[in-house]
């Protein structure tokens, strides 16, 4: 006899000792030309708040033990989403993530105003328009191809290991805000998983001043790598050192293997979008999330 079981697509955290096997879902779905999605780097970043964090931020949707989409919780509001490529327009999958994104008790988002970054495409983002969710601001992913030798950037660039982490942290700080990037932050970030494929660049001045940094993250050989974050220390701004250590940041990649490196920032951000395009990249089609109303 036959028996035609349909395996139920399960809901999950993986914990902490589960990460690896996200990590590594996540660098096998990363290919040129697909439409930017979350990447390795992503929770690699995200690993700065320690790994119990990024382990209660991660969502799994598995069907007969594979894993078939990863979540990561930027905040109870907000989850970044992606798939496995084969399954982007699985309508079961696609509902089921609707379903668990929508009803707060399932544990992925909370109630009220929320919203899902999915990749171009994705059959989810038809679904949650269909439910009524809206599409947010737009966002832009920039491109630059690996395949030819990077130029110098111009500037001395260091890569920062342990004994430089406050210079990181510092112009981190210096660049963003509302940053709370800290010297032990750096550390839980370089001892987190995808750490092991990446590199923080820090840019300098004639007199030795640190004016820039930018962390990359490599996928693996022959994939996608990651800018994130980049920034430029706000005394220091209008010289070019956003392009300069962009630059350096797609010669670290080139060095990893990586065939390209991606970068995604806000549309509104002119300054930030002709910063990447000075550097060599080139715009993809814009991006935009699904948000629903409180």
């Amino acid at each position: 006899m036959v028996c035609d079981r349909v395996m139920a697509i399960l809901l999950s955290k993986p914990g902490v000792d589960g990460l690896r096997e996200v990590v590594d879902a996540l660098r096998e779905w990363q290919y040129d030309g697909t439409p930017m999605q979350l990447h390795p780097g992503d929770v690699g970043w995200f690993w700065r708040l320690g790994a119990e964090a990024t382990a209660a931020a991660v969502r799994t949707w598995s069907r007969d033990g594979q894993i078939l989409a990863v979540g990561l919780l930027d905040g109870p509001t907000v989850l970044r989403l992606t798939t496995a490529p084969g399954v982007r327009q699985d309508e079961e999958l696609a509902q089921q993530l609707v379903d668990d994104v929508t009803e707060a008790k399932r544990g992925v988002l909370a109630a009220g105003k929320v919203s899902v970054e999915a990749p171009v495409g994705a059959l989810i983002s038809d679904l949650l328009s269909e439910d009524g969710w809206k599409v947010d601001e737009p966002w832009t992913p920039l491109c630059r191809d690996l395949g030819e030798q990077v130029t110098n950037p111009g500037v001395r660039i260091e890569v920062i290991g342990p004994e430089q982490a406050h210079v990181r942290a510092t112009v981190q700080r210096a660049s963003f805000d509302k940053s709370t990037f800290t010297d032990e932050r750096w550390h839980e970030m370089a001892a987190g998983l995808p750490y092991a494929d990446a590199r923080c660049l820090v840019a300098y001045d004639d007199v030795g001043n640190a004016v820039a940094a930018v962390t990359v993250w490599s996928a693996g050989p022959g994939k996608p790598g990651l800018l994130e974050p980049m920034g430029v220390h706000r005394e220091h701004r209008g010289h070019g050192y956003g392009k300069a250590i962009t630059i350096a940041a797609a010669a670290a990649l080139q060095e990893l293997g990586s065939s390209s490196a991606i970068v995604c920032t806000e549309s509104s951000n002119v300054a930030a979008v002709a910063t990447y395009e000075s550097a060599g990249f080139q715009q993809l089609p814009q991006r935009r999330d699904r948000y629903r109303d409180a």
